[in-house]
């Protein structure tokens, strides 16, 4: 369905006061920048940036979200006779080939990475995300195979598959601290990728193939 005029002013609304508070988050620091210094600076009420984001660390990490799903779309989304781990590897190896900025290989990251790390509620909250990630793969990795509860094997493999994630992720979010090159970091990320990979045994890498329709 299109979207209406008020769903649009919505949804704008919501961007710039998002975009904003990073802004202020980035030159000033996440826990000197309050609600009111947003709100202010974004034209609207306090209570207008409550409606749109609950907490704080909302403004900041508002882009979380498509992070809690993104494995699992990968997952659902792999190819007939492709197993769920090739999926991701695939994934993360065009991301990190196309030194793309949804996995932080763009120039300024380090300046978001810095705010994460001096404040102690971003960290707890990405934290959250991380294990949000693990628990909505497994869940996906459980209804695509149609594995009983009791079954170990979900949990098991969804551990291993958000390990490659959260280690490239990392990896970048350190180098790109460092002040490297995203170009650079790309390169270096492509090798590692082929050694996670090799450390995966038959198991991981064969689960969840798709089957034919």
């Amino acid at each position: 369905m299109a979207e209406g005029l008020r769903e649009r002013k919505k949804r704008e609304t919501r961007q710039r006061i998002s975009d904003i508070a990073t802004s202020l988050f980035v030159e000033h620091g996440f826990v000197t920048v309050t609600i009111a210094d947003i709100a202010d600076k974004a034209d609207v009420s306090v209570n207008t940036v409550y409606n749109y984001f609950p907490a704080k660390e909302d403004l900041f990490l508002d882009r979380s979200k498509d992070v809690v799903h993104r494995l699992s779309r990968w997952v659902r989304g792999r190819d007939v006779g492709e197993s769920a781990a090739a999926a991701v590897l695939r994934e993360l190896r065009e991301e990190v080939e196309t030194v793309s900025p949804r996995v932080g290989l763009m120039e300024g990251y380090e300046q978001f990475m810095r705010v994460i790390h001096e404040a102690p509620t971003l960290r707890s909250r990405l934290w959250s995300v991380q294990q949000e990630v693990q628990e909505n793969l497994e869940a996906t990795l459980r209804e695509e195979t149609g594995a009983p509860v009791d079954d170990p094997m979900p949990t098991l493999i969804a551990g291993q598959i958000n390990w490659l994630h959260q280690t490239v992720m990392g990896v970048i979010g350190r180098e790109m601290v460092a002040g490297r090159k995203p170009g650079e970091v790309s390169r270096e990320v492509l090798l590692l990728l082929d050694d996670m990979e090799d450390l995966l045994s038959e198991k991981v890498l064969n689960y969840a193939v798709r089957a034919p329709e």
